[in-house]
């Protein structure tokens, strides 16, 4: 019990401060861009009441975006910690959140670069598919490099990590987009940007709290039995 609580609190920590962190480096780096490419999206509407309201669903812009978007980038870190944590527990070492950066951010950005609202793009079931594929073909690949040793693991997991590729990412039937290129160009590189330092946060402070925290657990498992 000691160690599940142990793996559970360490992943809460990592996954509150770089969720924090990424609430934070979100509103400065992406939710400008996101913002400037919804008035593009939505230019043919000139009504003041569709400047005033979103759609339905939609948040409202200033204190309810912020708050879903903190919400959101909080529950995700703590997902993304509860990986790294029972990866540490497996084996120690300092590329956790690296190795998470290239999975869930480099491998399928290659493909499914991080789209601005009013971006043409394939329909949404292709795309998850093909990102779930990525996904799980560099992780597994990662995962053959940092345990075995055979040369015959190492070929067959650089072929996972480049037979999405080869297959090739869903593309939309046409290339209309209501969004600047250049516009489209800054967000790909301050998402890109925002990720890494969200991974590597994560992966610090996922391995801070492992080491951490253990000692105080154990000591207080004798006592609490």
């Amino acid at each position: 019990m000691a160690v599940f609580r142990r793996l559970v609190f360490t992943a809460l920590c990592a996954g509150l401060l770089s969720g924090v962190f990424a609430a934070v480096a979100h509103q400065v780096g992406t939710i400008p861009l996101i913002l400037e490419a919804e008035t593009h999206e939505k230019a043919p509407v000139h009504t003041m009441a569709a400047h005033e309201h979103p759609p339905a669903g939609e948040p409202e812009n200033g204190t309810e975006r912020t708050a879903y978007t903190l919400l959101a980038d909080i529950l995700t870190g703590i997902g993304f910690g509860l990986l790294l944590v029972a990866g540490l527990t497996l084996r120690g070492g300092q590329v956790w959140g690296l190795a998470g950066f290239a999975t869930f951010t480099i491998a399928p950005g290659l493909g499914l670069p991080p789209q601005l609202p009013g971006s043409e793009t394939a329909p949404l079931v292709e795309r998850q598919l093909w990102w779930l594929g990525t996904v799980a073909a560099t992780g597994s690949a990662l995962a053959l490099i940092a345990f075995t040793t055979q040369a015959y693991w190492a070929i067959l997991a650089a072929g996972l990590i480049v037979l999405p590729h080869i297959l090739g990412a869903p593309q939309p039937d046409e290339h209309l987009a209501a969004v600047p290129a250049a516009l489209a160009h800054h967000f790909i590189i301050a998402a890109t940007i925002v990720n890494f330092l969200f991974w590597v946060i994560l992966g610090a402070s996922a391995g801070y709290f492992h080491r951490r925290l253990w000692p105080r657990l154990a000591s207080a498992a004798p006592a609490a039995a």
